[in-house]
């Protein structure tokens, strides 16, 4: 019966939590704290400051988290099905639906619109990344740092992910300097 719980606990915010997860918080604690009892209401502040610290969405966490304390692996699986099995029908169900249409004018169309608005929000974040970074680590270090990570990818041809390792490891190394 636990698992039947957990499975519509986290049903009902994947599929009414719309705006992602700061949006199905209220939800998720309804079920939890209201619904089921499994937590206080502070409990659950505490399990949501937790998620909070941690790098991911927050919906998956909890639901691992929540699932996982009241019913063990299983119950953290059957959890983060629930969480993410709306999101997973309806995008499986768009790339069925877009491939289906392709060809079609009006898709190539949307899509041709879409790409100018993802490269001006990509280019957005880059420059707020910058501008956070040369403020609290100075604009020498920010501009040494893009200037490694450039030449590393577009001339080293190095993958990204060892880009991103290195330059973590750098940002620990000089922490501790």
């Amino acid at each position: 019966m636990i698992f039947w719980q957990l499975f519509i606990a986290f049903l009902i915010p994947g599929v009414l939590g719309y705006g992602g997860g700061p949006a199905s918080i209220p939800l998720v604690e309804a079920e939890v704290v209201d619904r089921y009892g499994w937590m206080t209401t502070q409990e659950f502040g505490e399990v949501l400051a937790l998620g909070n610290a941690l790098p991911g969405p927050i919906a998956t966490k909890m639901a691992g988290y929540i699932g996982y304390t009241e019913g063990g692996f299983l119950g953290a699986a059957v959890a983060l099905l629930a969480a993410v099995g709306p999101s997973l029908v309806l995008m499986i169900g768009l790339m069925v639906t877009l491939l289906k249409y392709k060809d079609s004018p009006k898709v190539k169309n949307i899509t041709k619109l879409i790409r100018p608005v993802i490269a001006v929000l990509l280019g957005v974040m880059a420059l707020q990344f910058f501008v956070e970074s040369a403020d609290e680590a100075g604009i020498a270090e920010t501009l040494l740092l893009a200037g490694a990570s450039l030449y590393l990818l577009e001339v080293k041809k190095i993958h990204p992910a060892f880009v991103i390792l290195a330059a973590l490891a750098y940002g620990a190394a000089t922490a501790f300097i």
